[in-house]
């Protein structure tokens, strides 16, 4: 099954496929546009140092063919081969882009997709639509890049100028002669691949066909890497790409404000188990439009039918407690929830993990266990030296312990507000202040927020990406807000956010303000922008 990539998600091509000769297809279009799908080689400054890497229909391959255009198939508007096995050591980069021949605007797109094909079966997709862009005539979807290993990076990142912004980004010079080819003369020699609109080649020639995957051996064996293959005929239309972060982040439910109790029959948000009753908690206030002391659905003035008192089971005298007296019924709201999943929130502050569920440790900040059941082993967790002089630097150090066994860990730290994000193949990125608790095979790292300077040192932020949850604690209830082009938070509210957001720092400390009177004091606020589906949480606290 492929898997489903948002702008700004990244993973090594062998977490993808064991295949290293790869089918690559772009699918994209407007009415009354045209588009020129191209390829580019960089070297490692991420620059075109050798002309001959540009892949576009004027140069179909590279010299070791090691990145072939094929043109239009299998629904795609355009595909390419790419064999990362014969790719030279001076090329690091393939960026994958697309550009509109003429007038017009990225933003007019129907939805599209860059997609990755491994012996004929599709691995991985980047699906996109205008919504995402603006003015732009030029767009780079999808990048191959060497970080130790070959990986793939769903990009989206746009140029208002076109195929010569591109080109200049990348460090290639700009021919002024080149619209003005001239067009190959009818009896001369057909050209090897079509006008710029990526028309099939003359005389409708199927591109290059693959052979499947060889046959799987004996059981007793390990399967073969999937060899090139390109799909297999056009797929059934695609349904319109669910809105980013929107159906694969799972959010946990966020405290009640006020202490109102959800009613039992309604399902919490986001599918976690509900929550048990707080201590201290007031009665339900009346609904509107409700007199106090009247049942629900109750006519006002309608004498209710005889019977026994609304709300007390029959065979229980009134005066009692419906859970029966003594110290067990005291207790009873506030006793373990076991819901059969691995992560379980037994309050609004304390978390329950269940290390004999998904196999894998939990990495906890030191010193938050409260209580566990089980066998249970707690080790150091180090970031070693390159992580202690990142995590010093960025002011995003973790002090973690590593929770492995089978058993049941309590976690908590100083009353905070918990709340377990699940991840789902997508990514958020949160501050590593207020990280309590995540699975182990959840990828991390430092993300450095695009800007000036922030005081405080929060220039950096923690990144989460892959299959899991995160637990992050708020100080309060936090909010929960849409990510739209007029999104704006202070920067010491903000907790996470989804990380195909774009940040940005739209405000700067100035002398002028800290001397004089009259200060608002907010002097640095972070701006949102993103796709719709994308998210922000604020909590109602300052750091």
């Amino acid at each position: 099954m492929a898997r489903e990539f948002q702008r700004g998600h990244k993973a090594k091509i062998s977490d993808l496929t064991p295949g290293t000769d790869l089918y690559v297809g772009v699918q994209i279009a407007a009415p009354g546009l045209s588009f020129d799908i191209s390829c580019f080689g960089l070297d490692a400054d991420e620059q075109l140092s050798d002309d001959r890497y540009f892949i576009f229909f004027n140069q179909p391959k590279s010299p070791e063919e090691s990145v072939q255009l094929l043109g239009a198939q299998a629904g795609d508007t355009e595909s390419f081969r790419v064999t990362l096995d014969r790719i030279p050591a001076t090329i690091h980069k393939l960026s994958f882009t697309a550009t509109i021949d003429g007038a017009g605007q990225m933003s007019q797109v129907a939805p599209g997709y860059i997609r990755i094909v491994a012996g004929g079966e599709e691995v991985v997709r980047y699906a996109f639509n205008g919504s995402e862009f603006t003015t732009e005539r030029a767009v780079m979807l999808g990048d191959f890049y060497l970080k130790d290993v070959w990986r793939f990076a769903a990009v989206g990142q746009g140029f208002d100028g076109g195929l010569d912004a591109l080109l200049k980004n990348f460090g290639g010079e700009v021919a002024e002669e080149e619209p003005a080819a001239p067009q190959p003369q009818a009896g001369g020699p057909a050209p090897s691949f079509a006008p710029p609109s990526f028309a099939p080649p003359p005389g409708g020639a199927p591109a290059p066909s693959f052979g499947a995957p060889p046959a799987a051996p004996a059981p007793q064996a390990p399967p073969p890497a999937p060899s090139f293959g390109a799909p297999a005929g056009p797929p059934a239309p695609a349904p319109t790409p669910p809105p980013v972060h929107a159906a694969p982040t799972l959010m946990a439910p966020m405290s009640p404000p006020g202490g109102t109790v959800p009613p039992p029959p309604a399902p919490s948000p986001y599918g976690q188990p509900p929550q048990p009753p707080q201590f201290g908690q007031p009665p339900q206030p009346p609904q509107f439009g409700q007199v106090p002391g009247q049942a629900a659905g109750q006519i006002p003035g309608q004498v209710p039918p005889p019977g026994p008192p609304q709300g007390l089971p029959q065979g229980v005298p009134q005066g009692v407690p419906q859970g029966g007296a003594g110290l067990t019924a005291a207790l009873q709201p506030y006793k373990e929830l076991a819901t059969g999943q691995r992560w379980t929130p037994q309050n609004g502050q304390l978390m329950r993990v269940d290390l004999a569920m998904g196999g894998t440790p939990v990495l906890a900040r030191q010193g938050s266990m409260v209580m566990y059941q089980g066998k249970v082993e707690f080790g150091h967790k180090g970031a070693g030296f390159a992580g202690r002089i990142v995590g010093n630097a960025t002011g995003q150090e973790m002090q973690l312990m590593r929770c492995s066994g089978r058993g049941q860990v309590f976690l908590a730290e100083d009353a905070a507000h918990l709340h377990p994000i699940e991840l789902q193949g997508d990514g958020i990125c949160v501050s590593a202040e207020n990280v309590l608790a995540f699975d182990e095979g959840l990828q991390y790292e430092v993300r450095r927020i695009e800007g000036h300077g922030i005081p405080g040192g929060a220039l950096f932020t923690m990144q989460f990406q892959g299959t899991g949850t995160v637990v992050v604690k708020t100080h309060g209830t936090p909010v929960v807000l849409p990510v739209t082009p007029t999104t704006f938070a202070d920067c010491n509210a903000v907790v996470a956010w989804s990380s195909a957001s774009q940040v940005i720092i739209s405000s700067q400390v100035r002398l002028r303000r800290n001397a004089y009177p009259g200060h608002s004091g907010e002097t640095v606020n972070l701006q949102f922008r993103g796709a719709p589906g994308n998210f922000v949480i604020v909590q109602p606290y300052e750091v």
